[in-house]
């Protein structure tokens, strides 16, 4: 059985940074897995379960041009 736990923070900021330090903690190949978990619920939420899963991930690339001065 997974055990659940809790972090209380005295300031967002402390918040951030403990959230920070846990997923640093992790393997890449977990955090992929969490990101992939989040993902597929957040597909379920919004109706579109039957879509590829684990297939691929989505790639977004934006292009940002800067305009100086």
């Amino acid at each position: 059985m997974k055990k659940i736990w809790i972090n209380k923070a005295d300031s967002f900021k402390k918040a951030e940074e403990f959230d920070q330090e846990y997923y640093q903690k992790m393997t890449p190949e977990e955090r992929l897995d969490i990101m992939q978990y989040l993902r597929e619920e957040h597909f379920k939420i919004k109706g579109k379960a039957k879509l590829n899963g684990r297939a691929r991930l989505r790639r977004i690339a934006k292009v940002i041009k800067i305009i100086k001065p």
